[in-house]
C-alpha cells in the first residue's frame, strides 16, 4: 500500500455529497471509508467535528472532549484536523500528552469518570479509528455523555448536519491552524487513569500470585502502551510479541480473503500468535483500538460465542457483590449456548440488534452485567457491580481470561468444554459476501414475508425476527428460527459487504444446511428486486 498517495488522497480529494458513497454515514460503529474512495478525506473530519461541536452545544456539554485515535495512516492526519474544528469552536480537547494513540475504552473509561465527578460540566468523546478494518481505511466514532456509542437519533443528528456542511462547501465549519489547535489541546493521563482502577474490575493479585506465563498481540495497534504499563505496574509474567506499529500493518498475515485485517478473532489474522501459542499459558490480542478482544490457549484461538458464554457464567459465579437482578446482554446474531448459561444460573437475558450502543445504558446504569457481541467485543461491571466503561473493552476481558485461569485453574477452552457437557454443544459460523449499497439497503429492509418456505433445513419455522426481542429495536435484517437452529442475514454496517450467521444444535453437516438455504434465500431477494 502507497501511504504517501493515501495522505495526499486525505487532503487533496474532495467528496461529491451528491454521490451516497461519498457522503457521511455512520453504521453500526462509526463513520468509516477509505481517501482514496472518497469516503474518508479531510472534508468528512471537518464537517462531522463541526457537527459534533453543534450537538455539544446543542446539549449544553461544557466539559472536555476527550479525543482518541489508532494507528491507521488516516488516524494521524484525521485527529489533527478533528483537533483544528473542536479547539475553533471553544472546546477543551483531551489528548495524550505526547499526542501518541488511544484506544477506545480509555476514551470511555475517561468520559465515565469525569462525568461522575462534574455531572454540571458533561463531557463525550471522539476516536480515530476504522476498528479492524483493512490499511488504507479510516474511521470517527463519537461517544456520547454516557460513555459509550452514541444512540442511533444522535448520529443521525450528526450524519445530517455534517452532510448539509459538505453539501454547503464547509460553510460554517470553524478552524484554527495547526499550531494554534496543538497549543489549546490539554494533555491527559490516559493510560495510568485507566491502569490505576483495574484492579476494580479484574482480579489482578489472583494474576499475580499464579505467576502466569502470558502473552499479548497488539496487532500494530493502539493497546501497546497500555499493555506495557500492566505488565510493568502489577509486575506481570506478561511478554509482548509485537511491538511493530507500521501503519501499513505489513507485518499481519492476509486474512481468509487476502486482505489485511486486524481481526482478532479470525485464525487467519491471528497467525502470528498462533504459530507462538506454546510458548504461553494463555496468551491475547486486540485490534487497532483495543475494543475487540482475541483469546489463545493451548488449544488454539477460542471462538469469540465460545469465549463470551465463559465469561458470562464465570462472572455470575465469581462476583458476589452483583445484585440478582442483573441482567445479561447478547446481541440477536450470537450463540444460543448464551441464552442456555444465563438460565442456568437463573438470569434474565437481554437480545438486542447488532451494534455495541444497544448494550450502553443497561452498563452505564448497572442494569446489565455484561454485554457482548458476536464479533469478540463485550464489556462487564466491575467487581462490585459499578460502571466500567460503556464502550466495548478489549483489555479487561483478556485480562479476565487470566483471572479464570488463575482462580480456576482451567483455561477457558477447558471451561467451554464444561458448559457444552452441561448444555449441549452448537455449531456457528458466519460468512461474508459481496454487497452493494443498494443491495444492502434491500437486506436492512427485509421483513417476516421475505420467508414464504415453512421449513428450514428439514425443520418447521417457529419464528421469524425483524426486531430483537430484547428491546424491540429493528435488527436491520432477518433472523429465522427452528428448534434446531437458526439464521441471520443482515448488511455490514462498516464494510461493502453483507453477513449470514447461521447455528446448529444438531451438526456441522445441519449447518452447512442452515447458510446454504440462506444463502439462497439472499439470491432469491437481490433477484426478485432485480438486483
Amino acid at each position: 500500500m502507497d501511504i504517501q498517495a493515501l495522505l495526499n488522497a486525505y487532503v487533496d480529494v474532495i467528496p461529491n455529497p451528491n454521490l451516497a458513497d461519498q457522503r457521511v454515514a455512520f453504521g453500526t460503529s462509526g463513520h468509516r471509508g477509505s481517501a482514496l474512495k472518497a469516503s474518508f478525506n479531510e472534508h468528512h473530519i471537518l464537517a462531522i467535528c463541526q457537527a459534533v461541536a453543534d450537538y455539544r452545544m446543542e446539549q449544553g456539554f461544557s466539559g472536555p472532549l476527550y479525543l482518541g485515535m489508532d494507528t491507521h495512516a488516516l488516524s494521524g492526519p484525521a485527529h489533527a484536523s478533528a483537533l483544528q474544528v473542536l479547539v475553533a469552536n471553544g472546546i477543551k480537547v483531551r489528548v495524550h500528552p505526547q499526542n501518541a494513540f488511544v484506544p477506545t475504552p480509555l476514551v470511555s473509561r475517561a468520559i465515565i469518570v469525569h462525568n461522575q465527578q462534574y455531572p454540571d460540566a458533561l463531557s463525550d468523546g471522539l476516536i480515530i479509528t476504522p476498528s479492524h478494518n483493512p490499511p488504507e481505511d479510516g474511521g470517527i466514532k463519537y461517544n456520547a455523555a454516557d460513555g459509550g456509542p452514541a444512540a442511533a437519533e444522535v448520529t443521525r443528528w450528526i450524519e445530517q448536519r455534517a452532510n448539509q456542511y459538505l453539501e454547503e462547501n464547509l460553510l460554517g465549519v470553524l478552524r484554527v491552524d495547526q499550531a494554534e489547535a496543538t497549543a489549546k489541546a490539554e494533555a491527559f493521563d490516559y493510560v495510568n487513569s485507566y491502569i490505576k482502577d483495574l484492579s476494580q474490575v479484574i482480579d489482578i493479585e489472583s494474576i499475580k500470585s499464579a505467576n502466569l506465563t502470558l502473552g499479548v498481540d497488539p496487532m500494530g495497534g493502539s493497546a501497546l502502551e497500555v499493555w506495557q504499563e500492566i505488565a510493568k505496574t502489577f509486575e506481570l509474567n506478561l511478554s509482548i510479541v509485537n511491538e511493530d506499529q507500521s501503519p501499513d500493518f505489513a507485518f499481519m498475515p492476509p486474512d481468509h480473503d487476502g486482505k489485511i485485517r486486524m481481526d482478532c478473532s479470525s485464525t487467519a489474522a491471528m497467525a502470528n500468535l498462533l504459530n507462538i501459542k506454546d510458548r504461553f499459558q494463555l496468551a491475547f490480542a486486540n485490534d487497532p483500538d483495543a475494543d475487540r478482544h482475541g483469546i489463545v490457549g493451548p488449544d488454539g484461538l477460542m471462538n469469540p460465542n465460545h469465549f463470551l458464554a465463559v465469561c458470562i457464567d464465570y462472572l455470575l459465579t465469581h462476583r458476589p457483590e452483583w445484585s440478582n437482578d442483573i441482567a445479561i446482554g447478547k446481541t440477536l446474531v450470537s450463540s444460543s449456548i448464551i441464552d442456555k448459561v444465563v438460565a442456568g444460573r437463573g438470569r434474565t437475558l437481554y437480545e438486542v440488534p447488532v451494534g455495541f450502543k444497544w448494550f450502553v445504558e443497561g452498563l452505564f446504569n448497572g442494569r446489565l452485567g455484561f454485554g457482548g457481541e458476536e464479533s469478540a467485543g463485550a464489556n462487564f461491571l466491575t467487581r462490585s457491580g459499578q460502571v466500567w466503561c460503556t464502550d466495548k473493552d478489549g483489555i479487561i476481558p483478556s485480562l479476565l481470561a487470566a483471572e479464570i485461569l488463575a482462580v480456576t485453574g482451567k483455561t477457558p477452552h477447558q471451561y467451554y468444554e464444561e458448559l457444552t457437557q452441561a448444555y449441549g454443544r452448537p455449531y456457528y459460523r458466519r460468512i461474508d459476501a459481496p454487497a452493494s449499497t443498494e443491495q444492502k439497503s434491500i437486506l436492512a429492509a427485509l421483513n417476516p414475508n421475505s420467508v414464504t418456505q415453512s421449513k428450514l433445513a428439514g425443520d418447521e419455522i417457529i419464528a421469524r425476527y425483524v426486531n430483537a426481542p430484547g428491546n424491540g429495536a429493528s435488527i436491520g435484517g432477518l433472523k429465522v428460527v427452528t428448534e434446531a437452529g437458526w439464521f441471520a442475514a443482515r448488511p455490514s454496517g462498516t464494510e461493502a459487504l453483507y453477513k449470514i450467521y447461521a447455528e446448529s444444535f444438531k451438526s456441522q453437516a445441519h449447518l452447512y444446511t442452515l447458510l446454504v438455504e440462506a444463502q439462497a434465500l439472499v439470491s432469491e431477494v437481490f433477484a426478485s428486486q432485480g438486483v
